[in-house]
């Protein structure tokens, strides 16, 4: 398999004017949030919203996942999806980030640009989109098989997947966030998978990230008391290597260290008396 090598990027895209932005479009970076972890229910219901939507644009790009189809035309999909209802790409400007979304094909780990490289039969990809809408955020990713994909790579996607339920189901009031990252790091050695460390789930409402951080490796650092009315991410990147990575030139794509394959699947939570509730479903 050949190492992957950054394509040519085409210029942003537009977004109508009549569709508010984040705060931080424009800004170098995001304000600090300094607000609750604890989500309040009127935001709750617009996060219920911008959650499907940006459930039902991963589909839309999923779909489009093609041999030959560029990873541009699927930030073309996506993008498209979501401004043609409303909603801003929250990736579109944040920290500066020049696309719709995240393509993440092969060893690329997260944060993969969008751009004219086209897909090959037996790739993977990562897509990662996230809708503003009515002032929240709701986030998502998931791993696509592009035509005929090895039995590794396949069951490395099956596995990454099953790691983020097992990681949903261990969420309950009263525990440590850090139950998650174990539950997904035990899980993913009976496989010999690396869990990468440097890339976390996230808290998110009106802030994309609101600095609650959620380890997908077990570590008893993380010891914020998981309450309900809590709106996070979990977002397990597992490897058939190594975990370290390096950072491409242009400061956003991270790829495993041994350029090994890697699969990540997300899901917006809110956290109910009882469990977990996954808002990003279509």
């Amino acid at each position: 398999m050949s190492i992957l090598t950054a394509g040519r990027i085409s210029p942003r895209r537009d977004v109508p004017a009549s569709i508010p932005r984040p705060e931080y479009v424009g800004k170098p970076a995001p304000t600090p949030y300094d607000g609750s972890y604890v989500t309040s229910p009127e935001l709750v219901e617009k996060m219920r919203v911008a959650s499907k939507l940006a459930a039902q644009a991963l589909q839309a790009v999923g779909a489009a996942a093609k041999p030959g189809v560029t990873t541009d035309e699927l930030d073309a999909v996506g993008h498209e999806y979501l401004v043609e209802r409303g909603a801003y790409p929250s990736t579109l400007g944040y920290r500066g980030y020049p696309k719709s979304l995240c393509t993440s094909v092969n060893e690329v780990i997260c944060h993969g640009i969008p751009d004219d490289r086209p897909l090959e039969d037996g790739d993977i990809v990562n897509v990662d989109i996230t809708a503003y809408l009515n002032g929240v955020h709701g986030d998502t990713n998931a791993t696509f098989l592009v035509g005929d994909v090895d039995e590794e790579s396949r069951l490395l996607v099956e596995r990454t997947l099953e790691a983020l339920n097992r990681g949903i189901k261990a969420v309950k009031p009263g525990r440590q966030v850090s139950i998650i990252g174990r539950v997904i790091e035990s899980y993913a050695k009976r496989f010999g998978y690396g869990v990468v460390r440097d890339f976390t789930g996230h808290g998110i409402a009106t802030s994309f990230h609101s600095g609650l951080i959620i380890p997908h490796y077990d570590d008893e650092r993380f010891d914020d008391v998981i309450e309900p009315g809590m709106t996070f991410t979990i977002e397990p990147m597992l490897t058939l290597g190594s975990y370290d990575y390096d950072l491409w030139d242009d400061g956003w794509t991270a790829t495993t260290k041994d350029k090994s394959r890697t699969a990540q699947f997300e899901h917006t939570l809110l956290v109910t008396d009882t469990g977990a509730e996954v808002l990003t479903l279509p």
